[in-house]
């Protein structure tokens, strides 16, 4: 499951800096809508962690239910709360902005289950982790 973080996590900054080349083009020819910034940072912060909460996950050793929760609860948070303010305001689907808290309450407890991880283990030391990957002979 730290897969799944770490591919969304860069799935995400990919995403952001392509929204990030498109307000430029915005901003050449008039102007950005905050709206749109304001799902672009979401999306470019949540990624980060995203990729953060994978290692963390593999160093605290997390395992089943707990592991997919904290999976599958941020990377719910980390889309969709950026894609509901774009779909929200930028196409007037107002009704949709409510659910931003929903969104934000996935990551929440996701947090909060890594954060009682934390205080109730100790994360793995290095020579436990996996090694360095090896460079490919060209």
């Amino acid at each position: 499951m730290s897969r799944i973080l770490k591919t969304s996590g860069f799935l995400g900054l990919a995403t952001m800096m392509v929204v990030g080349l498109y307000q430029y083009t915005l901003l050449e020819s008039g102007g950005v809508p905050s709206w749109l910034v304001g799902g672009h940072a979401h999306l470019g912060v949540l990624s980060i962690l995203a990729v953060v909460m994978g290692f963390a996950v593999d160093a605290f050793a997390l395992t089943g239910r707990l592991r997919a929760a904290v999976s599958g609860l941020f990377v719910v948070g980390q889309w969709l709360l950026p894609l509901t303010i774009w779909v929200g305001v930028g196409f007037g689907l107002t009704f949709l902005i409510p659910t931003t808290f929903l969104w934000g309450v996935c990551l929440i407890v996701s947090m909060l289950i890594m954060a009682w991880q934390a205080w109730v283990s100790e994360p793995t030391t290095p020579g436990e982790m996996p090694g360095p990957a090896s460079p490919a002979d060209d």
